[in-house]
């Protein structure tokens, strides 16, 4: 390739974000021709993914590269969630009808490091309604296909994010995680999801944090040294936030470059909220920690204390409390009021509910996810590592965990909508641990399995790091999902 050939839609959807950057780093191709490449990307599969529902007209044709922050991912392509990125001036709709139009007023502190790293962030990704849902589908926007099969969910709730990377539109796009929302898309498309500590990335300016403390930001990606380097960018503390974590003397790009000391990895295969775990994906667990016992790691079998879908009920009782006056906010500024016209069935009902919820409500779920943080933390007294299925099933078509749903009430949601995609990754928020979700396998049915690795709070390194060399043991990158640009 050179500055006179066009880069063609498979050569580009062949390099991840670091790769494209050094293409332009060595001159080979410019950040517009990469956005136009993109742009071309997403005309060509996006009609049949249906992952990007806008695109910024003013970053592709019309880009101007000097406005184009000089980090590691200098002019690369990336997708900005409908949910918590917020760049000023763009588009902010939270996959509802109710927020249909509405303008985010300034951008995020996590937009400003976004920018700083360099990306060119060129439109936008679908996501469910206000993010309340381990799938991408939605009443505004539509569904979210699954590269790998059409008609099947792409996870949630960045499903729109994984799905654009996995199809071979963008090498990067936002993500989020309050219940899953990162890794789960990870796990269905075949994409690498890090969702990194409490308190690594700022919320700010906005929010101290989001959830509670159960949410993240980060990014969807496709290769563990995209994750590393992006965390360097991301995970640069701001003024006013409400706490600070300790970081590795070195960077996660060089560790995630390094081995991984001797750890000791325990196994749990066992049902968290009572989904059994599909035999395919146990046996893909069971062979990720004999490769990592292999590499000399201690893997043995271990099962947290976890409380269940009574548990997690408070959870949501947490997540939710608030989201009325979040609702009210979003009505005073465009106009439109709740109810069955601008909400989906579940999240009018969740709606409902958070009017009911009151601070005793509130504080008893507080206290109760106090509790089970301190007895889920216990795991790690004796272990460095959790490994454990990402999801406990393949993806499955649309309607099976959406917010359309209508049989669904505050007393099922759980049971209905969140134990089969969430059951391995609430955990993880309930403590701020980080936790990746690796593409270490497939299914006979053709789909995706994910492998779920998790540490201890601000040890997003050593996840890295066995990425890396799960990475090398069993490569994912040279599989292509029917859905990709280099197929058209």
């Amino acid at each position: 390739m050179s500055q006179s050939t066009p880069m063609t839609l498979s050569e580009y959807a062949s390099y991840d974000g670091l790769g494209l950057a050094e293409l332009v780093a060595r001159g080979q191709v410019t950040p517009k021709e990469l956005a136009l490449t993109a742009e071309k990307a997403i005309a060509a599969i996006n009609p049949e993914v249906n992952a990007v529902v806008e695109i910024y007209a003013d970053r592709i044709g019309g880009l101007d590269e000097k406005t184009l922050g000089t980090g590691p991912f200098r002019g690369v392509p990336l997708l900005m969630k409908d949910v918590f990125g917020h760049e000023g001036g763009r588009r902010i709709e939270f996959g509802s009808r109710l927020c249909a139009g509405m303008i985010a007023e300034r951008d995020s502190h996590y937009c400003t490091l976004l920018k700083a790293a360099g990306v060119n962030i060129l439109g936008r990704s679908a996501a469910p309604e206000y993010s309340m849902a381990g799938t991408a589908e939605g009443a505004i926007y539509g569904n979210t296909s699954n590269p790998w099969r059409k008609g099947f969910s792409a996870g949630g709730s960045t499903g729109g994010g994984q799905a654009a990377v996995t199809s071979g539109m963008v090498p990067l796009a936002h993500g989020s995680d309050i219940a899953g929302s990162i890794r789960i898309p990870a796990s269905w498309c075949g994409g690498l999801g890090l969702k990194p500590s409490r308190g690594r990335i700022s919320f700010g300016p906005a929010l101290d944090e989001n959830g509670f403390g159960l949410a993240t930001n980060f990014v969807q990606a496709k290769t563990v040294r995209d994750a590393a380097a992006m965390l360097d960018c991301l995970a640069v503390p701001q003024p006013g936030d409400p706490f600070l974590i300790p970081k590795p003397d070195q960077s996660y790009a060089a560790l995630a470059r390094s081995k991984a000391p001797r750890l000791k990895i325990g196994l749990t295969l066992k049902p968290l909220m009572g989904v059994a775990v599909d035999p395919e994906i146990a046996a893909a667990v069971k062979r990720t920690g004999a490769l990592l016992e292999a590499m000399g790691h201690d893997v043995f079998e271990h099962d947290p204390e976890f409380g269940g879908v009574d548990l997690v009920r408070k959870f949501t009782d947490v997540w939710f409390f608030g989201f009325d006056g979040r609702i009210a906010q979003y009505s005073a500024k465009t106009g439109r009021k709740p109810g069955p016209d601008t909400l989906e069935p579940v999240v009018l009902k969740i709606y409902e509910h958070a009017r009911r919820l009151t601070s005793a409500d509130f504080f008893a779920a507080i206290a109760a996810l106090n509790t089970a943080r301190r007895q889920l933390g216990t795991f790690y007294s004796t272990c460095d590592i959790w490994l454990s299925p990402m999801t406990a099933r393949v993806a499955e078509p649309w309607g099976n965990y959406n917010l359309g749903r209508t049989d669904v009430t505050m007393e099922t949601v759980t049971e209905k909508l969140l134990a089969v995609p969430c059951q391995y990754t609430v955990p993880h928020n309930i403590m701020g641990t980080p936790a990746l979700s690796l593409p270490l396998a497939m299914h006979s049915s053709g789909l995706p399995i994910g492998v779920q690795l998790a540490a201890r709070p601000a040890a997003e390194h050593l996840l890295l790091q066995l990425g890396a060399a799960l990475e090398e043991a069993s490569p994912w990158t040279q599989r292509m999902p029917p859905l990709h640009v280099s197929r058209v």
